[in-house]
């Protein structure tokens, strides 16, 4: 996003099929940012629960409630900007079986 605008430097953009989902996923970002130490220097949207965007200055956070992700296409919109595929894209690793007790 930085050649492309001065707002942010990254967009992340990730929905839930519920308005609790979108809020679960919304509370839990806000609670890792604090774990880590990062700043949000504002949150819109969290009482609807359809999109909520938290800011944090460097990067810019939207959790869609899936239908409002496909109305508003924010990929389509910046089709320029280059993706980056993150680690946990391809799905959460299963846990190993454990062996049964007979």
């Amino acid at each position: 996003m930085k050649k492309l605008t001065d707002v942010t430097d990254y967009f992340i953009i990730c929905s839930a099929d519920s308005d609790r989902g979108v809020k679960t996923i919304a509370d839990n970002i806000q609670k890792k940012l604090k774990e880590l130490g990062d700043k949000v220097i504002g949150i819109e949207g969290y009482t609807e629960g359809k999109w909520v965007l938290i800011d944090t200055t460097d990067v810019v956070i939207h959790v869609f409630y899936d239908p409002l992700r496909k109305f508003y296409d924010l990929e389509g919109l910046w089709i320029d900007a280059p993706r980056i595929r993150l680690p946990f894209e391809d799905g959460f690793p299963k846990k190993p079986e454990q062996p049964k007790e007979d």
